[in-house]
């Protein structure tokens, strides 16, 4: 699993050394990895620093998994990074990041690790969203990066119905992590997004509860919270409508507030 020191990715963590797993994770920022295997000294973690905008670091992990446990039985594709600035400001480059870690990143990985998974008949799984079936406003690369992520998920699961490989795609929605704090601005810099209130977020354990469930029942897509669904419905019935409704919940007197 990918991203494994912060929000989702360390819940994945938690709850899956809970049940039992051996586990593999990667991270940007050592000092966390190192406080996580910390925490979980007495138990299968295996740790790697790694930055999957780069395809070495991303064969480097899957070769360190299959050197430690021998087998992949799930890729969870978590690690993503965000971004809050609007197109005409942007640099390219915040958009070729956002691309390069959600959409390239998941796809190294996945391409690595891909023999192992079909020799255990397992479990693909992309930590998706919302904007990857509505693009979002500020958000261009991440909504490019996500509406990719889906799409290629969906070709590659067409290709793997013969091989006993599932592949499947969720949508957390609004979910309480650090993600926003770390958003890419205009000049490709991390930078705290505009405040929203993570109290009314769903937790990313339960979060990560949800999405372990429809592991096991290996369902195609999970889509959470009556918001996330709603938005993908009014999308797809009602377009124009649903540009309004975005639009009026991200901005305030014509100017981008969340």
């Amino acid at each position: 699993m990918t991203g494994g020191t912060e929000g989702i990715g360390k819940a994945f963590v938690e709850a899956l050394i809970k049940d039992g797993a051996k586990v593999a994770t990667c991270s940007r920022n050592y000092d966390k990895l190192y406080a996580l295997q910390m925490q979980y000294s007495q138990q299968h973690l295996m740790i790697h620093r790694a930055d999957l905008s780069f395809e070495a670091d991303c064969k480097r992990l899957i070769e360190l998994t299959i050197k430690t446990y021998g087998r992949i039985d799930i890729l969870i594709n978590n690690a993503g990074i965000s971004m809050r600035a609007l197109f005409e400001e942007s640099e390219l480059e915040t958009l070729r990041k956002v691309m390069d870690t959600n959409f390239w990143g998941a796809v190294a990985c996945t391409k690595y690790a891909l023999p192992y998974l079909k020799q255990s008949k397992g479990i693909i799984v992309g930590i998706s969203s919302i904007a990857g079936f509505r693009g979002l406003p500020g958000r261009t690369g991440y909504s490019a990066s996500k509406f990719a992520l889906n799409g290629w998920m969906e070709a590659l699961r067409t290709e793997l119905l013969g091989d006993g490989v599932h592949v499947m795609w969720v949508c957390p929605g609004f979910t309480s992590s650090n993600i926003r704090n770390v958003a890419l601005n205009k000049d490709a810099r991390p930078e705290a997004e505009s405040l929203m209130n993570e109290g009314k977020m769903m937790s990313a354990e339960e979060c990560v509860r949800l999405i372990l469930r429809a592991i096991e029942r290996r369902k195609r897509t999970l889509i959470m919270t009556f918001q996330g669904k709603e938005a993908v419905w009014v999308n797809k019935l009602f377009p124009s409508w649903a540009d309004k409704l975005v639009r009026k919940f991200y901005y305030k007197d014509n100017l981008l507030v969340k």
